[in-house]
């Protein structure tokens, strides 16, 4: 029985209420400002491209639930995203989870690396784009 690699998960309490925050994961245009330029639609079943460093990376939105839940397929990995948001006392609880990882030493194909590499430098990268989200909103 193989293992898969965990998902990346990045938390952070940002400074604003839900529905600020939400305006902010929802839309192509604020989503450029903290993530990367895409054709993102709202829309449960939208086929949409992120322009990410590897190229154009074609993904699917299968899951809204406003303000609380978007997820959306990435890539052609088997890769989630989900952007998950939580209101506590005016601020709000940013969750990011990153899955759909293959168990460790598969090479990602559009990478050409080792995902256990792969998902390390995201892990990173991550890290930062959620931070970046923050001040955005924030700012």
């Amino acid at each position: 029985m193989t293992t898969n690699l965990p998902d990346i998960i990045q938390t952070v309490t940002i400074q604003a209420p839900i529905q600020k925050v939400w305006d902010y994961v929802s839309t192509a245009e604020a989503i450029a400002e903290w993530f990367m330029p895409s054709d993102f639609k709202l829309e449960e079943g939208y086929e949409f491209t992120i322009q990410s460093p590897f190229g154009p990376s074609p993904c699917k939105v299968i899951e809204i639930d406003e303000p609380n839940k978007l997820a959306f397929q990435w890539d052609t990995d088997g890769w989630i995203v989900s952007f998950l948001l939580k209101e506590v006392d005016g601020v709000t609880e940013f969750t990011l989870i990153h899955g759909g990882w293959k168990a460790e030493g598969v090479v990602v194909p559009k990478a050409g690396r080792l995902n256990t590499e792969i998902r390390n430098t995201m892990n990173q990268g991550w890290g930062g784009i959620v931070q970046k989200l923050k001040q955005v909103v924030e700012g």
